[in-house]
């Protein structure tokens, strides 16, 4: 049986991520292996969920990856653990659009027959959060919510008032209530929350955490309720590790760290050694490599030191202009574009393996799901392939790449032409998991194999 437990809430910001964190912690401290998951494409809250529990989190996406791919993802990391807990998404009933489930919390609990357990802000209420705790329960009764758990309340009166409206309303349990606690803030930045990968947590926060669970939430029942989820059905196996067939560069250090810790373990799984360097620090690409994947980050906070380090912009454009396979998301495409200009004007020269530039804007971020179909043959996909993709930035092209080199069609961008391809490079705004389709995971694979050969030839 694999016990499980997810945590909804009513909203983005509502204190889920705090809640899953402070649960991982505390089940670890009581000896348990936790394995963390969040819902949706997010980067960043996985990292908190990681520090706490010491077991990397996965994501989860209904969106991104088809039910039997999602079931295997969650199947082969819960299977090592003795719990897991999976983080929500915005709202519970949130997803793609208003009018589906596709992409949400319910989804996936459903999926996964997953206890869910809410978490509501009931700062500036007391009785209103009864009705909607009651809507949560009523608007989908396949949706198997368990109870609640209340943030930033303000006595142990207002604690009894929710407490008793809820239960009264709806017929189940509140099992804790966390109080307002601006020591219990995680730092936040325009992307969201800032990644631990920058900042790691002190020993003494996820203490912290552990302590309040302890005190606040009824962790007793709550591993019951995860212990009752009933047995899922057999998933599909991803495979099993062979000799590695090529070897894959990979930006990994404080301005790129945005990977799907399962696309990650797919691309292994297809015959790829992974071989992490740094962009800020490292001066060459580590030896012998036939590929280069660069993800996601904030290269505009480190955009003066990226620019400075000319000897691994002369390395990433000699090893390009070599035929080894590129692959280049969002913040990736931003550093190996010609220039990147910061929030205040300042344009720091890039790689300029691409020939477009980027520059950061203060208005509302472009993000959304994305439905894309290959304009041209590339490192992961063959011309008319499509694929699910998502995309969030605050940075916007400037230039037009070349009409022959236009990566992407995207259907929900009719006429709009998305990113920058060649036969060995592909770079876009566009983050795609290999989870979705894991032939890119193996066309990657191929193509870094052949240009691992020339390269090490030379």
């Amino acid at each position: 049986m694999s016990a499980r437990l997810l945590v909804a809430g009513t909203a983005s910001g509502t204190g889920k991520t705090t809640v899953t964190a402070a649960l991982c912690a505390a089940f670890r401290r009581r000896g348990l292996g936790v394995q963390p998951f969040k819902a949706g494409p997010d980067y960043i809250d996985p990292t908190y969920h990681t520090q706490a529990s010491g077991r990397a989190c996965r994501n989860l996406d209904s969106f991104l990856l088809e039910p039997a791919m999602l079931r295997a993802v969650f199947a082969r990391a819960a299977a090592r653990a003795d719990l897991s807990v999976i983080e929500g998404v915005m709202g519970l009933y949130d997803g793609r659009d208003g009018t589906t489930e596709t992409g949400s919390t319910a989804e996936i609990a459903k999926l996964l027959d997953a206890p869910v357990v809410v978490v509501l802000d009931v700062g500036a209420q007391a009785r209103t959060a009864a009705a909607i705790a009651l809507g949560c329960v009523r608007f989908d009764p396949r949706v198997r919510i368990a109870g609640f758990v209340l943030e930033r309340v303000g006595s142990d009166t207002h604690a009894r008032w929710v407490t008793d409206a809820i239960e009264d309303a709806t017929g189940l349990p509140v099992l804790g209530a966390l109080r307002r606690d601006a020591s219990l803030a995680l730092p936040e930045r325009h992307l969201g929350l800032i990644p631990t990968t920058e900042r790691a947590l002190a020993a003494s926060f996820i203490d912290r955490l552990a302590d309040v669970a302890e005190a606040s939430l009824a962790l007793d029942r709550l591993r019951a309720i995860a212990a009752s989820a009933p047995d899922l059905p057999p998933a599909p196996s991803l495979g099993a590790r062979g000799a590695p067939l090529a070897r894959i560069a990979i930006a990994r250090d404080e301005a790129f760290g945005f990977y799907y810790e399962d696309a990650l373990e797919l691309l292994e799984l297809a015959g790829a050694e992974l071989v992490p360097f740094s962009p800020l620090a490292d001066r060459a690409l580590p030896p012998a490599v036939g590929g280069l994947y660069v993800g996601g980050g904030f290269p505009e906070l480190y955009a003066e030191r990226l620019s400075a380090n000319e000897a691994m912009r002369a390395a990433i454009v000699a090893t390009a202009a070599r035929g080894v396979a590129v692959v280049a998301e969002c913040g990736g495409l931003m550093y190996l574009g010609r220039a990147l200009i910061d929030r205040d004007g300042v344009r720091r020269e890039m790689a300029g393996v691409v020939p477009i530039e980027t520059a950061m804007r203060a208005d509302r971020p472009t993000l959304g799901y994305r439905t894309l179909t290959a304009r041209r043959d590339g490192p992961l996909l063959a011309r008319g392939e499509t694929v699910r993709a998502h995309e969030f930035h605050y940075s916007e092209q400037i230039g037009d790449v070349p009409a022959d080199n236009g990566a992407f069609d995207v259907a929900e961008r009719p006429g709009t032409t998305y990113g920058y391809a060649t036969p060995t490079i592909l770079a876009s705004y566009m983050h795609v998991h290999f989870g979705s389709m894991p032939a890119m995971a193996r066309r990657f694979v191929s193509a870094s194999s052949a240009a691992g050969i020339l390269t090490t030839a030379n």
